[in-house]
């Protein structure tokens, strides 16, 4: 009796400890599937050449238990201006968007987006972390967690016909714009100024929708905007007319539910470094983009320092526009931008 007592016990505890064990095992093993959504054909340069690279290094680093898949073209359904809703409220677990597409939410990230402020991609995307992490991820991004953030090259007018040569040439001109802030500098240019996320432009160009739009090269191809339009205009100098600002970002609670070692693994693929990285990246497909117009009919007219003088002097109401609109949201917009030019040179050096 006692022989089977004492068997039957050690046949109990034989089968909790198998079962402790499968449970830490499984809990080792633990895998996470994070669905990305994003704007752009998959065959475009950033989902190609940084967004699909990041997930599939992702993946090969934690030994296949992160899967991220990637999803273009807004192929799970939405708009542009949803998706960083869709990360904030799970719809999808990680997205690639620019916050300027909800105009007024993320009034912090304008100040990289004003007119001649960009000069380095790699530079500023960095300082572009950097601020982040001290004016934006309490308050503007509170509830989501940004993975990375940067910003474009160098911004180009693509247009039809003879183009813009000089600054009269904007007056009336139907231009495309990205966001708020590059729309109210395109306003006063003498444009007229029309608000689209990037994939509507083909048609809206093809349609006469409008005349122009500015994009830097290395989307162009993705677009096919150099078989839609007959001029390039490039700005000569050291800062770039615009520039557009990116956030790679993820759903809170989704991170949050991640084991402690697949966390490491994304925060050691993400921030500045990887910020620095794609900006410098994405600007990188410039000069490809570039080449594939210069091998057509079309123009590229470069504008001289004294012409870009011009619109630098035309674009400083801008500026002036922007602090008082951040005033009136209780942002001291002149301290933000003074802080974001000296990170810019800070990453420069």
């Amino acid at each position: 009796m006692k022989k089977r007592n004492f068997l039957k016990s050690a046949a109990v505890a034989a089968l909790a400890l198998s079962a402790m064990g499968a449970s830490s095992i499984g809990a080792a093993a633990q895998e996470v599937t994070l669905r990305m959504h994003q704007f752009l054909p998959a065959q475009a340069n950033v989902p190609a050449g940084i967004l699909i690279p990041w997930a599939e290094k992702i993946g090969t680093e934690s030994g296949g238990r992160i899967k991220v898949e990637v999803f273009s073209a807004m192929s799970l359904g939405g708009t542009p201006p949803q998706l960083m809703d869709q990360a904030r409220d799970g719809v999808v677990d990680i997205v690639w968007t620019l916050p300027g597409y909800t105009p007024g939410r993320f009034p912090s990230v304008e100040v990289f987006e004003l007119p001649f402020t960009m000069t380095n991609p790699e530079a500023t995307s960095r300082a572009y972390w950097e601020l982040f992490k001290s004016d934006m991820e309490e308050t503007e991004f509170k509830g989501v967690k940004i993975l990375a953030t940067w910003v474009h090259g160098p911004g180009v007018i693509h247009s039809k016909g003879e183009g813009i040569r000089k600054l009269e040439d904007m007056q009336g001109k139907k231009m495309r714009g990205p966001t708020r802030v590059i729309n109210g500098l395109l306003a006063e240019l003498g444009a007229e100024p029309v608000g689209m996320p990037v994939p509507a432009i083909p048609e809206a160009l093809s349609k006469g929708v409008i005349d122009g739009t500015v994009i830097p090269w290395e989307v162009t191809p993705a677009l096919k905007v150099a078989e839609l339009v007959d001029t390039h205009t490039e700005f000569s100098g050291d800062t770039a007319l615009y520039t557009a600002a990116f956030v790679l970002a993820m759903n809170q609670a989704k991170y949050d539910s991640m084991p402690d070692d697949l966390k490491k693994i994304l925060d050691d693929n993400t921030g500045a470094e990887f910020s620095a990285y794609a900006g410098k990246t994405m600007a990188g497909y410039d000069a490809g983009a570039r080449g594939i117009a210069e091998a057509t009919d079309n123009e590229i007219v470069v504008l001289d320092e004294a012409e870009v003088a011009r619109w630098k002097s035309a674009a400083e109401v801008v500026l002036d526009n922007w602090f008082e609109e951040m005033d009136a949201k209780g942002i001291d917009g002149e301290a933000l931008y003074e802080k974001a030019q000296e990170l810019i040179a800070k990453n420069s050096n």
